[in-house]
């Protein structure tokens, strides 16, 4: 049985990553700071939960001892300079090393659409430009090229694939049900890159592509492969918000007016959310984000080259938005339970 150490388990994808991996039959282990924060997925069989500081080279390198593959799925959407460059660059290169000290033979790297391997420093936000920075060391220490080369060139003995997803959807989701729950309370939506573009994907096919991408690198010699992970249909920022309010019978399903915002009135909006206590809803780096639509370029392979047809927002949206049905698959048994 091939064993799966999965980085970022315990959150939104990680869990349905979990959950995938452990159906196709692959033991799992799952590094967290805390126990207590993998309690949505310690119940799947043959998961295994480690008390593990991944930011610690020492103990990144140890958790990899005796594993066949790795899937970095950590990412944070708000911070600092620093703390994206911490986390999106500097992560990466000490989990590469350590795949590389342990012998791993595949690597799994969630990215982000809208960033550039090539010339990250062009890329309008923090986010995408540290983005971009983690591909561009994973490849440097893995040993693969840096010039556009083709998967299957002549490279690392440990394969790497590269998934830049748009904006996920579903149960649980910080998007659409973000949207919903705020035009529960306000009258009117105020919006920032209200006309920014996205196409938006279920988390369930971006846990498939993650299972998918495994699989292959396993049953393979090593490649490098990038993939470009979307659904179906292009939104608008606005189109989205409208929609979420639909579908949680907002306003009689007319939800709230919203309202665009020109730039300079957003980026006031930004930093206002930003100041707020908790998770910022908008900080001025996602704003920043925006400035590149968040859509397929269509130069790279996508879900089909990967074996799945991606979902509609429009099919799975209200599934999760009007009724409540998040807890289901294996997932659901511990909610279920209580």
């Amino acid at each position: 049985m091939k064993h799966i150490l999965v980085l970022g388990g315990t959150g939104f994808v990680g869990a349905h990553v979990c959950e995938k991996l452990v159906r196709a039959g692959y033991r799992v282990s799952v590094p967290t700071r805390r126990a207590v924060n993998a309690r949505n997925i310690q119940h799947l069989p043959g998961l295994t939960v480690l008390e593990c500081n991944v930011h610690d080279e020492s103990a990144l390198t140890q958790a990899m001892a005796n594993v066949d593959g790795v899937v970095n799925l950590v990412a944070i959407l708000h911070g600092t300079p620093e703390s994206f460059d911490r986390v999106h660059r500097l992560l990466p290169e000490k989990i590469a090393r350590a795949c590389t000290a342990q012998g791993v033979r595949q690597l799994v790297h969630v990215s982000a659409l809208g960033t550039d391997w090539r010339a990250p420093q062009t890329c309008p936000s923090n986010y995408l430009r540290s983005k971009g920075q983690g591909e561009a060391v994973l490849m440097q220490v893995l040993g693969w090229p840096h010039d556009g080369a083709d998967s299957g060139a002549e490279g690392s003995h440990i394969g790497l694939t590269v998934l830049r997803p748009s904006v996920i959807f579903g149960a649980q989701d910080k998007f659409l049900n973000v949207f919903a729950a705020l035009q529960k309370v306000f009258p009117v939506m105020p919006l920032a890159g209200a006309q920014a573009k996205f196409q938006p994907v279920w988390v369930e096919d971006v846990a498939r592509a993650v299972v998918n991408s495994m699989g292959r690198g396993l049953s393979g010699a090593p490649a490098w492969d990038l993939y470009e992970l979307v659904g179906p249909q292009v939104y608008k920022l606005r189109e989205l918000v409208q929609l979420a309010a639909k579908l949680s019978g907002i306003g009689k399903g007319h939800g709230r007016p919203v309202i665009g915002l020109p730039r300079w009135m957003g980026h006031v909006q930004a930093v206002m959310l930003g100041l707020l206590p908790g998770e910022p809803v908008m900080s001025v780096d996602n704003l920043d984000s925006m400035r590149v639509d968040n859509v397929a370029t269509g130069q790279l392979p996508g879900f089909e080259a990967l074996g799945i047809t991606p979902s509609t927002l429009a099919a799975i949206a209200p599934t999760y938005l009007l009724p409540d049905r998040s807890g289901q698959g294996l997932l659901g048994v511990r909610r279920h339970a209580h």
